[in-house]
């Protein structure tokens, strides 16, 4: 089971070396996180863009061309497709996002004939390491799905409890987060929170325990689990937190990253390979633990 950051980096540097798929990796900061992983034995990297602006940042970053496949791209969508096609034929394990919208990006993915579908919904997971507590959070989905159903709550959920299954836990606590812990009719999260803790057949396979609803509170404090006599096998030991909607996860995301000086690794998954999808706002260590993760969850899948 992998408890922290500096774990993670450990275990991405085991095991057979994986090849990353760049797309549009003219980009001074995520070729400097690639750059890194070359250097840390995490990934290798083939390299889809502009070539000679990919040729002019790797000098800048002392590094040589020849340790990098560089494919020469015209456009973003051109790029887009390449990077996809590098997966989907296995020469390189998983992808990552550079100088492009991500519209862009999953529209190569999602694509029905040349893309990377699966009959899984694509959904997005954060990992923190919070300094305030004693083990990972793995947020979802505050990237991707803006505002699921019942039907994409469960599979965003399940999607969360194969990566966390990759990197080791052998039993899963997920919190289905809303604003309280009572169900009230009129408010849909609530009712949606109870209905997937009612799903326990659908979990067994992962061993995961999920609760809901409860408050985020209740999800990471055994002492307001306590203070407020909840009894849910999930309170305060949370390794999940599912999010009602994106507003929430992506608030609760930032407030961890800026208030409480969490670090972060980030992956979509649900397709045939994790997509390393990194914000222009991360700092390198964040892109760099980014493609560890991806590369750890590729070998699994």
């Amino acid at each position: 089971m992998i408890h922290s950051i500096s774990e993670l980096m450990q275990a991405a540097k085991q095991g057979p070396e994986a090849t990353l798929a760049v797309a549009c990796a003219h980009d001074y900061d995520v070729l400097k996180a690639v750059s890194a992983a070359r250097k840390e034995g995490i990934a290798q990297a083939a390299l889809i863009g502009k070539a000679d602006r990919i040729r002019e940042i790797l000098a800048d970053l002392n590094e040589k061309e020849g340790h990098f496949s560089i494919i020469d791209a015209e456009s973003d969508a051109e790029a887009a497709q390449k990077a996809v096609a590098l997966v989907r034929e296995g020469r390189a394990g998983f992808l990552m996002k550079g100088l492009l919208a991500t519209a862009e990006l999953m529209r190569a993915v999602i694509d029905k004939e040349n893309g990377l579908r699966t009959d899984r919904l694509i959904s997005h997971v954060m990992m923190y390491e919070v300094p305030s507590y004693e083990k990972p959070l793995f947020l979802t989905d505050g990237g991707m799905n803006t505002y699921p159903d019942l039907a994409k709550k469960a599979d965003i959920l399940e999607n969360a409890a194969q990566c966390v299954r990759a990197l080791g836990y052998e039993k899963i606590y997920a919190a289905c987060v809303c604003g309280a812990e009572d169900v009230n009719p009129k408010i849909q999260a609530t009712v949606d929170a109870k209905a997937l803790s009612e799903m326990q057949e659908r979990w067994k396979p992962y061993n995961m325990v999920v609760n809901g609803p409860m408050g985020l509170d209740l999800a990471i404090s055994r002492a307001a689990c306590e203070h407020k006599r909840y009894q849910g096998e999930a309170g305060g030991r949370a390794d999940i937190l599912l999010v009602p909607t994106y507003e929430v996860g992506n608030g609760i995301g930032k407030a961890m990253t800026y208030f409480a000086g969490a670090k972060s690794a980030g992956i979509i998954v649900g397709a045939k390979a994790p997509i390393v999808l990194v914000s222009r706002a991360d700092t390198a260590e964040s892109k760099l633990s980014s493609i560890a993760l991806g590369c750890v969850v590729s070998r699994k899948q």
